[in-house]
């Protein structure tokens, strides 16, 4: 089954290169700790199959949250601007009928765990050691910093922290996730471990 969830991945709209969401799944499948895997932003649920495989495999739930309105590229007058996505009724960007879509199509409804709403609503409630983080929100540097602030510490020691869309070059993306990535790192509570294109793993050491 995990198999037919890792296909379901690649072929789920999204925007991880299967390079990428292959080493997201390997280091959920890998991680060592227990708990949950959380992965904050979904878009469409692409990344929540890569880890639900996992999950499948292993054992474990992933819990996804999002708002599902969408970041601040997908507004209209941005570049990544879909309308089909936008509902009439309200005249906002909904993406949470694609994500449940993506899920039940894959068959993963019962690994994976949509929250519907922003990630620091929830953060307060949250008690869980996390097995793994996934962080992939919003890219402007405060909701970056927000995410970090409100989920790293509750990582379990051993835990495996993911970030997407870390780029060094400017040129290159967005510099938000490399900020989490940089200040992380300097708080010498984790390592780095292997990675593949903009996704950086880390384990928490302490």
């Amino acid at each position: 089954m995990s198999a037919e969830l890792l296909t379901a991945a690649r072929a789920a709209p999204g925007f991880m290169p299967d390079d990428e969401g292959s080493a997201l799944y390997e280091a959920a499948r890998t991680v060592a700790v227990p708990g949950p895997l959380l992965e904050v932003g979904s878009w469409m649920g692409k990344s929540a199959l890569y880890l639900a495989a996992a999950a499948r495999e292993t054992g474990r739930q992933v819990v996804t949250v999002d708002h599902h309105r969408g970041s601040e590229e997908h507004q209209p007058g941005w570049e990544y601007h879909d309308p089909s996505l936008v509902d009439p009724h309200v005249g906002l960007v909904d993406t949470l009928p694609c994500f449940r879509r993506t899920i039940a199509e894959a068959g993963a409804e019962d690994v994976v765990v949509a929250v519907v709403t922003r990630s620091e609503v929830l953060a307060p409630l949250w008690s869980t050691p996390l097995a793994l983080l996934f962080l992939d929100g919003s890219h402007t540097e405060e909701s970056a910093r927000r995410d970090q602030d409100a989920w790293v510490a509750k990582l379990a020691v051993g835990g495996t922290l993911a970030i997407h869309d870390v780029f060094p070059d400017p040129a290159a993306g967005g510099q938000a996730p490399f900020g989490v990535y940089t200040r992380v790192l300097a708080s010498g509570n984790f390592e780095e471990l292997p990675g593949a294109g903009s996704l950086r793993l880390l384990r928490r050491l302490s």
